[in-house]
């Protein structure tokens, strides 16, 4: 069986989840979350973000990125993108479809920074032929597996607050982008600098899951009919609730996180010891390096990933993605291939 490089929600869960899970199995809680478990997680993150902020568990992170953009605007006004971004690729027209226009910006490395967002609002001043410019999108780590430093996100929150825009950061794989060697960015100034975010779950290490945190306290009133209406309140919270208390117990979350971006480094700095080129320079568990076709097709042998994009006749960009759960062995014997071929 080939071991797969191809997403970093292969595998279940974390022990940890599941012993819980199972010994909390007897136990009667109350629903819709407000079980214990999850007003105790909840209180853990506010704890680690330093904020007072509403907090709810919901399934996916598409769910969670539809139920927030579409809570936040307005009929008439817009989200802004990375052409990268997850709500523009890989979400079926979710946004779209609640009535909202995307407006891209091309960005090589996925960041999308205040000198990107000008243009954008420069075109889009006949009022009131034309959406309205509302909501910035960022994904930290990107879909290209590039993070934010702290300086980049305080700049953009400076930014947005001074032309009445709001920032919500897409966080599927926010403990990679955290725990990335170059970041100095942290949970709380996630917090500090953003209206709204969301922890991912489902790709470090839970079942499911991922936790809306939503700082801004004009968007907090009534958010909790958003989450009923969109079909994401459930009535068995606990089972989310008690994923993510596991997950934030004793940074069991950060480590999981650590431990995917290392394990992909592993595999990078052998890449570049062989002068391997990358589509992007990046720290976290995803890597993208450009490798011949024929190399490719002997890797495809005995590994799963995807083929991201054609550079050449010759040549082609793939996607790598460790887990939280990616062993030592797949990694060494990856890295032994790319070694006897170049």
């Amino acid at each position: 069986m080939k071991f797969s490089f191809k997403n970093d929600y292969s595998e279940g869960c974390h022990p940890n989840i599941l012993k819980a899970l199972l010994s909390y199995n007897d136990d009667q809680q109350a629903g819709y979350g407000e079980d214990q478990y999850s007003l105790e997680a909840k209180n853990l993150i506010r704890r680690k973000i330093q904020s007072n902020s509403d907090i709810y568990f919901v399934s996916g992170g598409t769910q969670a990125n539809l139920i927030v953009i579409s809570s936040i605007l307005k009929p008439y006004q817009c989200v802004i993108s990375a052409a990268t971004g997850h709500i523009l690729n890989n979400e079926t027209g979710a946004i779209e479809a609640t009535g909202h226009k995307i407006l891209c910006i091309d960005k090589e490395d996925g960041k999308v920074t205040p000198e990107d967002i000008i243009p954008v609002l420069q075109s889009h001043k006949n009022i009131p032929h034309q959406v309205m410019p509302k909501l910035v999108y960022l994904s930290n780590s990107t879909e290209l597996g590039t993070v934010y430093t702290l300086a980049e996100l305080e700049k953009l929150s400076s930014f947005c607050k001074e032309n009445n825009l709001y920032i919500f950061m897409d966080g599927a794989r926010m403990g990679h982008g955290l725990t990335a060697e170059i970041t100095d960015l942290t949970l709380e100034k996630v917090a500090e600098f953003t209206d709204a975010f969301y922890i991912g779950g489902t790709k470090n290490g839970a079942l499911i899951g991922e936790a809306i945190v939503i700082n801004n306290k004009e968007l907090q009133q009534d958010f909790a009919f958003n989450i009923k209406q969109k079909g994401a309140l459930l009535a068995k919270g606990r089972l989310l609730g008690i994923q993510f208390l596991e997950l934030m117990k004793d940074d069991l979350y950060f480590e999981l996180a650590a431990h995917a971006n290392r394990q992909a480094m592993k595999i990078k700095n052998a890449m570049k010891e062989r002068g391997v080129r990358f589509l992007s320079d990046t720290y976290t568990n995803q890597i993208f390096p450009i490798l011949s076709n024929s190399l490719i097709e002997k890797l495809s042998e005995k590994f799963e990933f995807y083929v991201w994009k054609k550079i050449d006749d010759d040549f082609s960009a793939i996607r790598l993605i460790t887990s939280w759960n990616t062993a030592d062995e797949p990694v060494e014997e990856f890295i032994g291939i790319i070694k006897n071929e170049l």
